[in-house]
């Protein structure tokens, strides 16, 4: 009971801060620049490729100048890579069923390549998350120009990663990059857990699609959140994180595009997709503040984010919009926790274990764990 209850005050506590503010002030920036000449140019359903492409500044937050430049550069191969599978089947008409496929056989691939080149946030997420986004919308502009967008937004972010380089020219010559808790090393760990990766993302897809769903890529991505987690505790907590803070940023989310007096789009009708434009670069921002830090409270910033530049590109009834948000983050982050109970990684110990109830319960043996000595 005692471990339970560790695991539940886990759930809220905030770690410690750590230069959040100048991380998230990296990627603001990485994110307003080419929005903001999205904005002036007059192409505001453009600005998801940039910030997909921005993203890249999301990675190597904490790390020497050259450790950052590799890693957000690897970053950057899974993110074009996500934009690139996804206009491949935007343009070609491809949706529903080869959607599911295609994207869950790419998050197999893009976890074994996160796991060998150690990518910090864990895992194919963002990969996976611009591929369906990009799939789900028409491209208002040749596929060529959209993938041009994403790319120099990504090398944007790339050199507002190394720019701090030109002030403190520090270099740690032999520097290498630490390896995450619980990150698979041998070639068996690493297929296992990319299996796990397209068994989550294709239950939850297939879930997405049969549910009638506009959005199935929606829950293929929350499925992928709980598999990124470093342990069997911290992934189940990623999972409740993202269901919780996903409904507190479709609240939040309500506020800014539902029509009323009461909200954004009835306060500035005329100029809606600007004030769009520019909470996406204010969201932006608090996502980052909070990411390393507390992982529910960043999904609240980041919600609207992803809502906000689906509208744009795309623009829907808003209450469906939210509806669907909703009804697939909160199916696929259950079927991603599901798979990470199902699928242990070896050496960890069953959720029974881990809360301290095998034994109160007479079920040791039955988890592999040794029997209570008899007095």
């Amino acid at each position: 009971m005692k471990l339970l209850m560790e695991q539940v005050r886990a759930l809220h506590r905030l770690e410690p801060a750590n230069r959040d503010h100048l991380a998230a002030l990296r990627v603001a920036l990485s994110v307003a620049v080419p929005s903001l000449l999205l904005l002036a140019a007059g192409r505001t359903d453009l600005i998801m490729y940039a910030v997909f492409g921005a993203l890249t500044g999301m990675y190597g937050r904490s790390e020497p100048h050259q450790l950052r430049l590799r890693h957000q550069s690897q970053a950057a191969v899974v993110l074009l890579g996500g934009v690139a599978a996804g206009l491949f089947l935007s343009v070609n008409h491809l949706h529903s069923w080869w959607l599911v496929a295609i994207e869950a056989v790419l998050a197999g691939v893009g976890s074994v390549f996160a796991d060998r080149v150690r990518l910090k946030p864990n895992g194919p997420f963002f990969g996976i998350l611009a591929l369906g986004a990009c799939a789900s919308v028409p491209p208002a502009v040749p596929w060529q120009v959209a993938m041009l967008i994403a790319a120099g937004s990504a090398a944007f972010s790339i050199l507002v990663g190394f720019g701090g380089w030109l002030r403190s020219r520090s270099w740690q010559r032999g520097a290498v990059r630490s390896v995450p808790a619980m990150q698979p090393a041998g070639r068996t760990e690493l297929l296992v857990h990319a299996a796990r990766y397209v068994l989550a993302v294709g239950a939850a897809g297939t879930a997405g699609v049969l549910s009638g769903s506009g959005h199935p890529h929606w829950a293929m991505a929350a499925a992928a959140v709980a598999l990124a987690g470093a342990d069997l505790p911290s992934s189940v907590r990623r999972g409740i994180h993202r269901i919780v803070g996903t409904f507190l940023g479709l609240a939040v989310t309500a506020v800014v595009i539902l029509p009323g007096p009461w909200s954004l789009a009835g306060l500035f009708p005329g100029r809606q997709a600007v004030m769009l434009a520019l909470l996406v670069i204010l969201f932006q921002f608090t996502t980052e503040l909070f990411m390393a830090r507390h992982y529910g409270l960043a999904m609240v910033s980041f919600t609207p984010v992803i809502l906000l530049i689906t509208q744009l590109a795309a623009p829907i009834d808003p209450a469906v919009l939210i509806l669907e948000r909703g009804v697939e983050t909160l199916v696929g982050a259950l079927v991603g926790i599901a798979v990470v109970v199902a699928v242990r990684r070896s050496g960890t110990r069953s959720p029974r274990a881990l809360l301290g109830l095998a034994p109160l319960f007479g079920l040791g043996p039955l988890f592999g764990l040794p029997r209570r000595a008899r007095h």
